[in-house]
Protein backbone atom coordinates (compact mmCIF):
# COMPACT_ATOMS: atom_id res chain seq x y z
CA UNK A 1 0.00 0.00 0.00
CA UNK A 2 0.65 3.04 -0.56
CA UNK A 3 2.06 5.09 2.30
CA UNK A 4 -0.39 8.36 2.29
CA UNK A 5 -1.72 10.18 5.24
CA UNK A 6 -2.28 12.95 7.38
CA UNK A 7 -0.08 15.51 5.86
CA UNK A 8 1.42 18.91 7.56
CA UNK A 9 3.43 19.69 10.08
CA UNK A 10 2.83 16.71 12.57
CA UNK A 11 4.93 14.03 12.60
CA UNK A 12 8.45 16.19 13.23
CA UNK A 13 8.80 14.05 16.52
CA UNK A 14 10.54 10.46 16.69
CA UNK A 15 7.36 9.51 18.39
CA UNK A 16 3.97 8.32 16.59
CA UNK A 17 2.07 8.89 20.11
CA UNK A 18 2.53 10.94 23.06
CA UNK A 19 0.29 11.34 26.01
CA UNK A 20 0.83 13.20 29.43
CA UNK A 21 -1.18 13.16 32.57
CA UNK A 22 -4.45 11.24 30.64
CA UNK A 23 -7.37 11.08 32.83
CA UNK A 24 -10.83 9.54 32.35
CA UNK A 25 -13.46 9.69 35.12
CA UNK A 26 -16.61 8.29 34.32
CA UNK A 27 -19.82 9.30 36.67
CA UNK A 28 -19.99 11.59 39.27
CA UNK A 29 -22.96 12.98 38.18
CA UNK A 30 -26.75 12.54 39.58
CA UNK A 31 -25.72 10.86 42.52
CA UNK A 32 -23.41 8.73 40.63
CA UNK A 33 -19.71 7.78 42.14
CA UNK A 34 -17.03 8.70 39.72
CA UNK A 35 -15.07 6.09 38.89
CA UNK A 36 -11.78 6.25 37.44
CA UNK A 37 -10.56 4.17 34.32
CA UNK A 38 -7.13 6.16 33.91
CA UNK A 39 -5.29 7.92 36.14
CA UNK A 40 -2.78 10.13 34.86
CA UNK A 41 -1.11 7.94 31.88
CA UNK A 42 2.31 8.74 30.15
CA UNK A 43 3.42 7.30 27.43
CA UNK A 44 5.13 7.64 24.57
CA UNK A 45 4.86 4.91 21.46
CA UNK A 46 7.84 5.07 19.17
CA UNK A 47 7.56 5.97 15.46
CA UNK A 48 7.86 2.44 13.43
CA UNK A 49 7.01 0.49 16.15
CA UNK A 50 5.06 -3.14 16.95
CA UNK A 51 4.00 -1.88 20.45
CA UNK A 52 2.19 -4.33 22.89
CA UNK A 53 -0.67 -2.41 25.25
CA UNK A 54 -1.57 -5.44 27.72
CA UNK A 55 -3.82 -5.60 30.93
CA UNK A 56 -6.05 -7.40 32.52
CA UNK A 57 -10.09 -6.78 32.01
CA UNK A 58 -11.28 -3.61 33.42
CA UNK A 59 -7.30 -2.09 33.24
CA UNK A 60 -8.33 0.86 30.94
CA UNK A 61 -7.21 -0.40 27.62
CA UNK A 62 -10.40 -0.06 25.45
CA UNK A 63 -10.94 3.79 27.31
CA UNK A 64 -7.30 4.78 25.85
CA UNK A 65 -7.87 3.61 22.74
CA UNK A 66 -11.29 4.96 22.40
CA UNK A 67 -9.46 8.27 23.93
CA UNK A 68 -6.77 8.43 20.53
CA UNK A 69 -9.75 7.31 17.79
CA UNK A 70 -11.89 10.25 19.13
CA UNK A 71 -14.79 8.02 20.09
CA UNK A 72 -14.20 8.94 24.12
CA UNK A 73 -13.24 12.72 25.38
CA UNK A 74 -10.65 12.22 28.16
CA UNK A 75 -11.39 14.10 31.55
CA UNK A 76 -7.67 15.58 31.42
CA UNK A 77 -4.17 15.58 30.02
CA UNK A 78 -2.89 16.01 26.23
CA UNK A 79 -2.69 13.41 23.49
CA UNK A 80 -0.33 14.14 20.84
CA UNK A 81 -0.58 11.66 17.48
CA UNK A 82 1.69 12.29 14.73
CA UNK A 83 2.64 15.77 16.08
CA UNK A 84 -0.65 16.93 16.01
CA UNK A 85 -2.51 17.77 19.63
CA UNK A 86 -5.83 16.45 19.97
CA UNK A 87 -7.51 19.12 21.40
CA UNK A 88 -5.70 21.93 18.96
CA UNK A 89 -5.98 20.03 15.55
CA UNK A 90 -8.80 17.00 15.81
CA UNK A 91 -9.07 16.49 12.13
CA UNK A 92 -5.68 15.66 11.62
CA UNK A 93 -4.77 13.82 14.60
CA UNK A 94 -7.95 11.55 13.62
CA UNK A 95 -6.42 11.49 10.00
CA UNK A 96 -3.06 10.13 11.20
CA UNK A 97 -4.71 6.70 13.23
CA UNK A 98 -6.64 4.07 12.26
CA UNK A 99 -8.12 1.74 13.98
CA UNK A 100 -9.56 -2.19 14.01
CA UNK A 101 -12.62 -2.58 16.81
CA UNK A 102 -12.75 -5.62 18.43
CA UNK A 103 -16.49 -5.46 17.99
CA UNK A 104 -17.86 -6.34 14.80
CA UNK A 105 -19.71 -3.86 13.74
CA UNK A 106 -20.49 -3.69 10.30
CA UNK A 107 -23.73 -2.40 8.29
CA UNK A 108 -24.99 -6.18 6.87
CA UNK A 109 -26.37 -4.44 3.88
CA UNK A 110 -22.79 -2.95 2.46
CA UNK A 111 -20.59 -5.34 0.16
CA UNK A 112 -17.22 -4.70 1.65
CA UNK A 113 -16.24 -2.57 -1.68
CA UNK A 114 -19.13 -0.79 -0.80
CA UNK A 115 -17.83 -0.87 3.37
CA UNK A 116 -14.75 0.71 2.35
CA UNK A 117 -15.47 2.87 0.04
CA UNK A 118 -17.79 5.01 2.58
CA UNK A 119 -15.50 4.57 5.04
CA UNK A 120 -12.91 6.56 2.54
CA UNK A 121 -15.77 8.79 2.20
CA UNK A 122 -16.42 9.95 5.99
CA UNK A 123 -12.58 10.64 6.32
CA UNK A 124 -12.76 12.61 3.30
CA UNK A 125 -10.69 10.46 0.44
CA UNK A 126 -10.83 11.90 -2.82
CA UNK A 127 -11.72 8.89 -5.33
CA UNK A 128 -8.57 9.61 -7.05
CA UNK A 129 -6.79 8.07 -4.02
CA UNK A 130 -8.68 5.25 -2.93
CA UNK A 131 -7.85 2.06 -2.96
CA UNK A 132 -10.55 -0.13 -1.97
CA UNK A 133 -9.29 -2.57 -4.35
CA UNK A 134 -5.86 -2.50 -3.47
CA UNK A 135 -7.13 -2.99 0.42
CA UNK A 136 -9.48 -6.02 -0.27
CA UNK A 137 -6.83 -7.86 -1.98
CA UNK A 138 -4.48 -7.23 1.02
CA UNK A 139 -7.03 -8.47 3.65
CA UNK A 140 -8.27 -11.51 1.06
CA UNK A 141 -11.24 -10.54 0.50
CA UNK A 142 -11.64 -9.53 -3.42
CA UNK A 143 -13.44 -12.27 -4.18
CA UNK A 144 -16.43 -11.47 -1.63
CA UNK A 145 -16.19 -7.75 -3.09
CA UNK A 146 -19.43 -7.87 -3.89
CA UNK A 147 -21.18 -10.04 -1.23
CA UNK A 148 -23.71 -8.48 1.00
CA UNK A 149 -21.51 -8.13 4.76
CA UNK A 150 -23.90 -10.22 6.83
CA UNK A 151 -23.36 -13.42 4.55
CA UNK A 152 -19.75 -13.18 5.47
CA UNK A 153 -17.78 -15.83 7.70
CA UNK A 154 -17.01 -13.66 11.17
CA UNK A 155 -13.02 -14.60 10.05
CA UNK A 156 -14.07 -12.45 6.63
CA UNK A 157 -16.07 -9.29 8.61
CA UNK A 158 -12.77 -9.23 11.09
CA UNK A 159 -10.84 -8.64 8.01
CA UNK A 160 -12.76 -6.07 6.70
CA UNK A 161 -12.79 -4.15 9.74
CA UNK A 162 -9.17 -4.16 9.20
CA UNK A 163 -9.46 -3.00 5.86
CA UNK A 164 -11.94 -0.19 6.91
CA UNK A 165 -9.22 1.45 9.57
CA UNK A 166 -6.93 1.41 6.63
CA UNK A 167 -8.94 3.12 3.55
CA UNK A 168 -7.44 6.41 4.64
CA UNK A 169 -3.97 5.82 4.81
CA UNK A 170 -3.23 6.53 8.50
CA UNK A 171 0.44 6.59 9.78
CA UNK A 172 -0.86 4.60 12.83
CA UNK A 173 -2.89 1.31 13.00
CA UNK A 174 -4.35 0.86 16.54
CA UNK A 175 -5.68 -3.63 16.84
CA UNK A 176 -7.96 -3.78 19.47
CA UNK A 177 -7.83 -7.86 20.54
CA UNK A 178 -7.69 -8.27 16.22
CA UNK A 179 -7.64 -12.05 16.88
CA UNK A 180 -9.85 -12.78 19.20
CA UNK A 181 -11.66 -16.01 18.95
CA UNK A 182 -10.27 -16.65 14.94
CA UNK A 183 -8.67 -19.45 13.56
CA UNK A 184 -5.15 -20.33 12.81
CA UNK A 185 -5.31 -19.71 9.57
CA UNK A 186 -6.80 -16.21 10.08
CA UNK A 187 -4.24 -15.34 12.87
CA UNK A 188 -1.76 -16.10 10.83
CA UNK A 189 -3.07 -14.18 7.95
CA UNK A 190 -3.67 -11.28 9.75
CA UNK A 191 -0.05 -10.70 11.37
CA UNK A 192 1.32 -11.25 7.92
CA UNK A 193 -0.68 -8.33 6.76
CA UNK A 194 0.15 -6.00 9.95
CA UNK A 195 4.53 -7.14 9.70
CA UNK A 196 3.90 -5.79 6.01
CA UNK A 197 2.38 -3.08 7.02
CA UNK A 198 4.76 -2.55 9.52
CA UNK A 199 7.62 -2.59 6.95
CA UNK A 200 6.50 -0.09 4.82
CA UNK A 201 6.82 2.55 7.79
CA UNK A 202 3.26 1.96 10.01
CA UNK A 203 3.75 2.28 13.58
CA UNK A 204 1.08 -0.64 15.23
CA UNK A 205 -0.61 -0.26 18.42
CA UNK A 206 -1.85 -4.06 19.21
CA UNK A 207 -3.74 -4.88 22.58
CA UNK A 208 -4.30 -8.78 23.04
CA UNK A 209 -5.07 -11.23 25.38
CA UNK A 210 -2.50 -13.75 23.67
CA UNK A 211 0.81 -13.41 25.29
CA UNK A 212 2.85 -15.45 23.40
CA UNK A 213 1.42 -13.04 20.25
CA UNK A 214 2.68 -9.89 21.95
CA UNK A 215 5.97 -11.71 22.83
CA UNK A 216 6.80 -12.41 19.40
CA UNK A 217 4.98 -9.45 17.76
CA UNK A 218 6.09 -6.05 19.90
CA UNK A 219 9.30 -4.16 19.90
CA UNK A 220 7.99 -2.55 23.41
CA UNK A 221 5.11 -3.13 25.60
CA UNK A 222 3.42 -1.20 28.06
CA UNK A 223 1.14 -2.85 30.95
CA UNK A 224 -1.75 -0.95 32.39
CA UNK A 225 -3.43 -2.15 35.53
CA UNK A 226 -5.96 -0.18 37.06
CA UNK A 227 -6.08 2.79 34.73
CA UNK A 228 -2.14 3.33 35.19
CA UNK A 229 1.12 1.86 33.58
CA UNK A 230 2.84 -0.28 35.88
CA UNK A 231 5.79 -0.96 33.53
CA UNK A 232 6.46 -0.11 29.92
CA UNK A 233 9.98 -1.02 28.11
CA UNK A 234 11.09 -3.38 25.16
CA UNK A 235 10.12 -6.87 25.57
CA UNK A 236 13.50 -7.70 25.82
CA UNK A 237 13.68 -6.03 29.20
CA UNK A 238 10.57 -6.95 30.50
CA UNK A 239 11.67 -10.44 29.93
CA UNK A 240 14.63 -10.35 32.24
CA UNK A 241 12.99 -8.31 34.78
CA UNK A 242 12.24 -11.54 36.21
CA UNK A 243 15.24 -13.41 37.21
CA UNK A 244 13.06 -16.78 37.46
CA UNK A 245 14.42 -19.99 35.71
CA UNK A 246 12.83 -23.30 36.20
CA UNK A 247 14.62 -26.38 35.36
CA UNK A 248 13.42 -29.64 34.14
CA UNK A 249 15.11 -32.74 34.79
CA UNK A 250 14.88 -36.07 34.00
CA UNK A 251 15.50 -38.84 36.62
CA UNK A 252 17.40 -41.68 36.01
CA UNK A 253 15.55 -44.09 37.63
CA UNK A 254 13.97 -43.84 41.41
CA UNK A 255 13.19 -40.49 42.86
CA UNK A 256 14.11 -41.20 46.93
CA UNK A 257 13.19 -37.71 47.43
CA UNK A 258 12.62 -33.92 46.27
CA UNK A 259 15.34 -31.45 46.21
CA UNK A 260 14.73 -29.31 48.93
CA UNK A 261 16.51 -26.09 49.95
CA UNK A 262 15.57 -22.28 50.67
CA UNK A 263 14.37 -20.07 47.57
CA UNK A 264 13.70 -23.35 45.28
CA UNK A 265 9.93 -24.46 43.83
CA UNK A 266 9.84 -27.96 43.48
CA UNK A 267 7.19 -30.06 41.44
CA UNK A 268 6.96 -33.63 39.80
CA UNK A 269 5.19 -34.06 36.72
CA UNK A 270 3.37 -37.57 35.99
CA UNK A 271 5.70 -38.30 33.08
CA UNK A 272 8.21 -38.09 36.03
CA UNK A 273 10.22 -34.92 35.33
CA UNK A 274 11.66 -32.77 38.34
CA UNK A 275 10.63 -28.92 37.69
CA UNK A 276 12.95 -26.80 39.98
CA UNK A 277 12.00 -22.95 39.93
CA UNK A 278 14.85 -20.98 41.46
CA UNK A 279 15.69 -17.05 41.49
CA UNK A 280 19.20 -16.52 39.84
CA UNK A 281 20.17 -13.76 41.67
CA UNK A 282 20.04 -15.68 44.90
CA UNK A 283 21.16 -19.19 43.58
CA UNK A 284 23.24 -20.72 40.94
CA UNK A 285 22.41 -23.53 38.53
CA UNK A 286 25.33 -25.54 40.14
CA UNK A 287 23.58 -25.16 43.66
CA UNK A 288 20.06 -26.53 42.12
CA UNK A 289 22.20 -29.51 41.18
CA UNK A 290 23.67 -30.09 44.16
CA UNK A 291 20.37 -30.26 46.03
CA UNK A 292 19.07 -33.08 42.86
CA UNK A 293 22.17 -34.69 43.64
CA UNK A 294 21.96 -34.26 47.27
CA UNK A 295 18.35 -35.75 47.22
CA UNK A 296 20.13 -38.87 45.81
CA UNK A 297 18.14 -38.60 42.39
CA UNK A 298 20.87 -39.58 39.23
CA UNK A 299 20.20 -36.96 36.21
CA UNK A 300 19.55 -38.37 32.70
CA UNK A 301 18.71 -35.53 31.01
CA UNK A 302 18.54 -31.26 32.47
CA UNK A 303 17.29 -28.25 30.27
CA UNK A 304 16.45 -24.80 31.65
CA UNK A 305 13.77 -22.30 30.46
CA UNK A 306 13.51 -18.55 31.06
CA UNK A 307 10.39 -16.39 32.32
CA UNK A 308 7.83 -15.50 29.71
CA UNK A 309 5.90 -12.59 28.72
CA UNK A 310 3.04 -14.20 30.85
CA UNK A 311 5.41 -14.35 33.84
CA UNK A 312 6.07 -10.58 33.95
CA UNK A 313 2.03 -9.72 33.58
CA UNK A 314 1.10 -11.67 36.68
CA UNK A 315 3.70 -10.23 38.53
CA UNK A 316 3.32 -6.54 37.53
CA UNK A 317 -0.52 -7.04 38.12
CA UNK A 318 -0.84 -9.31 40.99
CA UNK A 319 -1.68 -7.45 44.06
CA UNK A 320 -2.29 -4.13 42.83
Amino acid sequence: MSKRGARGKGGMGTNAIEIRELTKTYGGTRGKPEKPALTGVDLDIPKGSVFGLLGPNGAGKSTLINILAGLVVKTEGRVTIWGFDQDKNPRQSRASIGVMPQELNLDPFFTPRGALEMQAGLYGVPRSQRRSDEILRLVGLEDKAEAYARTLSGGMRRRLLLGKALVHHPHILVLDEPTAGVDIELRQMLWENVRELNRQGMTIVLTTHYLEEAEAMCDEIAIINQGAVVARDTTANLLERLDIKTMMIQPDGAVPRLPEGAGLQVSQAESGTIEVTYHTAEMTAEAVLAAVREAGISIRDVKTEQADLQDVFLELTRSR
